[in-house]
């Protein structure tokens, strides 16, 4: 290959065929029961936010959240958000928080600051 030549912009994610996205038709509220996504939308080219739930994409926001970032009551991701429960790289939740870099009442992880309680190698 060509190193001058450049690569199709589909490559990286802008195309269609490398997206998903999931909603189930059962709501509460006006949120869906489960929403699942990743990808960039290619008519905005914006990631896609997966919110529900249950949410689980790239980028999500949900009662339970499962992604790249995630941010909910309970979260698991590479940085989350969680108001009972984070997990993740860099976990920051008023609740239990386990993580590599833990923030949280009760703390976990490599670098661990709890307000109540914290495990950790700091």
């Amino acid at each position: 290959m060509n190193p001058t030549r450049r690569a199709p912009l589909y490559w990286y994610g802008y195309r269609s065929g490398w997206s998903y996205e999931y909603t189930s038709p059962a709501r509460i509220g006006s949120w869906p029961l489960v929403h699942v996504c990743s990808g960039v939308d290619p008519e905005t080219l914006r990631p896609r936010v997966a919110r529900g739930i249950i949410a689980v994409g790239d980028i999500a926001v949900g009662a339970v959240a499962i992604g790249g970032f995630a941010c909910g009551l309970i979260s698991v991701g590479g940085a989350s958000i969680g108001l009972l429960a984070a997990i993740g790289g860099a976990a920051i939740g008023a609740g239990l928080s386990i993580g590599g870099a833990a923030i949280g009442s009760i703390a976990i992880g490599g670098a661990a600051f709890g307000f109540v309680y914290a495990v950790g190698g700091m």
